[in-house]
């Protein structure tokens, strides 16, 4: 990036809120090596806004996963992601981080904000859904669950509890399967009638790469550009941001739609 490239930068709210020293390392880096205009929105209109009148400036997200969503999904509703590129300095902490990792922006606040000024545009993939959302790295179906772990005391009266509920112990393990029809590319995988543990879908190298989980069953790996997924009300997890029940959803990949700005070194590893 040359010192004549103007940045727009983006910083979300929360990422003010959350670590205001990362925030103002980042601008200060930034600032030094390109011409730079700060925007600090205080919500998803003012950042949605922001964005839209960016004109040649290169947009510059400071914030976690769900700002570098925002951004992506405004992006790809305005068809414009294919001519540009985003960067991403990500502020928060690190399990609202894991899509920026996945995709290999550089952890650190310094380390980030010179691969901005100094790295090149990677074209990705993504899957977008009927609905007007979008997925960048990982689609859970189901959405998956964590849970975090009780504290000694709890997890031992519940175990203390259940003995004394459940007498005798039962023998048999609850049906944990879901009940979903599941096509790829209009080819049917699987039926409402034959349960499923779970479902996840990548976008690589310009097709949907699936892995389908059914109850008791080896995994099923298959490629497509097309996923429908119908069955009882069920939610699913797009990257770090878990659904609304739905009964019915379909997501189609598009390949190279956006860009991002990686260090040299996260592209050569990728290859």
């Amino acid at each position: 990036m040359s010192d004549h490239d103007q940045l727009l930068v983006i910083i979300d709210p929360v990422a003010r809120r959350m670590d205001g020293e990362s925030v103002r390392i980042a601008k200060d880096v930034l600032s030094a090596g390109a011409q730079t205009k700060i925007c600090l929105p205080d919500g998803p209109e003012e950042f949605a806004r922001a964005l839209a009148r960016r004109g040649s400036r290169r947009p510059v997200v400071l914030g976690d996963d769900r700002a570098l969503l925002r951004a992506v999904t405004l992006l790809h509703r305005e068809r414009e992601a294919v001519c540009g590129a985003l960067s991403l300095v990500p502020i928060g902490s690190p399990d609202r981080l894991e899509t920026a990792r996945a995709l290999g922006v550089p952890p650190g606040t310094v380390a980030a904000a010179r691969a901005v000024l100094d790295g090149v545009v990677r074209r990705l993939d993504l899957l977008a859904d009927d609905s007007g959302g979008v997925v960048l790295d990982r689609l859970d179906v189901p959405a998956s669950r964590v849970l975090a772990p009780a504290a000694p005391t709890v997890w031992n009266t519940c175990r203390s509890l259940v003995r004394t509920l459940v007498r005798p112990a039962p023998t048999a393990v609850a049906d944990r399967g879901h009940r979903l029809r599941v096509e790829a590319d209009g080819v049917l995988l699987v039926d409402v009638d034959e349960p499923v543990e779970g479902m996840t879908v990548r976008a690589l190298g310009g097709a949907a790469a699936l892995t389908l989980v059914p109850a008791g069953a080896p995994p099923v790996h298959v490629t497509a550009q097309t996923l429908t997924v119908t069955g009882p009300a069920f939610r699913y997890r797009s990257d770090t941001t878990v659904s609304v029940p739905v009964r019915r959803r379909t997501w189609t990949v598009r390949p190279g739609v956006w860009g991002l700005t990686l260090p040299t070194a996260a592209l050569s590893s990728s290859l």
